[in-house]
């Protein structure tokens, strides 16, 4: 065997991969999609699932449970994706730009029922005429703004209405519903303080959706959704469908806003250690920023994870009173939360785990995953698609 084939032969374990590596742990995986399934059938909603997350396939029929459902997307890479393994229901929940709409018409013909949203006349106008001239109807949601944090029209606004209008003035366009996201939930710190955050966000699109009513326009989809506001709702009355995506993984996030706990988190970046600075007391790992991203998670919450948990690397268990201290583009630097390390967890050349701030943004440094049930063996290996 060459030098070539004998580094790239597929790995048995964990432990003979190149690092850093991305490991899902699909029966925590498994469990975050079981209870959330349960979740929004008690309050008798459809699960449409962010898949911004996981941008992956295989993930997402794990997440469906089998099941024929739609799905949401952030990039009209991952729709193609979605689509051409089978998925034909498709909301891309990103405002749209004038130029990715041939892109929007290709898949459209292709077979895709691929809805859009935008929250101005001027989008409308634009989308209207685009598929006036190419002979498609091309059905958009409203976005609503419900608490101010990003993009959307507010409920009261009278250019709900008169966006709905351009969407109806031909051929080129068709109303379907309105949806909100409400980015404010990750502001919260209480349960009251979630509760409020989702009711609101449940009011404002209901409300939306039934001013466009009174004004002669059907509305088929009101679509909400955040992990927070979804796990706390006390009520999602009037609502058809909820959007969520990073409970498929969990995240330290998360487990501050108290979605999930550290033992729900299913994805970790496997590092491997490679140098000792002792006289500083630091650990340094080849995971840097570009492996484990820049966000460092939010700066009030009790437990401060700084760029990431560390974990054993078989195991899986938190190393406790360490964490990911600071990062640079290819270096992460482990440190004690207090008093001295304990050298011997970390020789050079061993591994260790390292649990996410943001899943979606750690994940989106690899294309794949490396598939195990929980301990060293890889079961599988699962593909992502990345890009937009």
């Amino acid at each position: 065997m060459n030098e070539l084939s004998s580094i790239t032969r597929p790995a048995e374990t964990i432990f003979d991969l190149l690092t850093p590596a991305l490991i899902l742990d699909r029966r925590r995986l498994q469990a975050n999609a079981d209870r959330m399934r349960e979740r929004v059938s008690r309050l008798e909603v459809t699960l449409r699932p962010h898949v911004k997350t996981s941008k992956s396939i295989d993930v997402l029929r794990i997440l469906s449970g089998g099941a024929d459902i739609g799905v949401t997307v952030s990039t009209l890479a991952e729709a193609r994706h979605f689509f051409e393994h089978g998925v034909r229901d498709i909301l891309y929940a990103v405002g749209i730009a004038p130029v990715k709409l041939p892109q929007v018409a290709e898949l459209i013909r292709a077979g895709c029922r691929l809805r859009i949203i935008l929250d101005s006349r001027e989008a409308a106008e634009a989308v209207q005429a685009f598929g006036s001239a190419e002979g498609l109807t091309i059905e958009a949601l409203i976005e609503v703004d419900t608490d101010g944090c990003r993009a959307g029209v507010a409920p009261r606004d009278d250019i709900l209405i008169e966006i709905a209008k351009r969407l109806s003035s031909g051929s080129g366009a068709r109303l379907a519903g309105v949806m909100t996201h409400a980015g404010g939930s990750y502001s919260a710190r209480t349960l009251g303080e979630f509760e409020q955050i989702a009711e609101r966000e449940r009011a404002g699109a209901v409300g939306a959706a039934e001013r466009l009513r009174a004004a002669g326009f059907p509305v088929e989809i009101v679509s909400v959704g955040s992990t927070p506001t979804i796990h706390f709702a006390r009520t999602l009355e009037g609502v058809s469908e909820v959007r969520v995506g990073v409970y498929a993984f969990g995240d330290l996030v998360q487990v501050e806003l108290g979605t999930c706990t550290v033992e729900d988190i299913a994805i970790s970046v496997l590092a491997s250690v490679i140098g000792h600075s002792r006289q500083h007391g630091r650990v340094l790992i080849d995971a840097g920023f570009l492996a484990l991203s820049r966000d460092r998670g939010t700066s009030d919450f009790p437990v401060d994870w700084g760029y990431g948990a560390v974990c054993d690397a078989s195991t899986g268990e938190l190393i406790e009173n360490v964490r990911v201290e600071s990062t640079n583009q290819e270096h992460g630097i482990i440190t004690a939360r207090s008093g001295e390390l304990d050298w011997s967890r970390f020789p050079i050349g061993g591994r260790v785990r390292i649990l996410p701030n943001h899943a979606c943004a750690t994940a989106a440094a690899y294309d794949r995953y490396f598939v195990t049930d929980g301990g060293e063996r890889i079961t599988d290996v699962w593909e992502r698609v990345n890009g937009w």
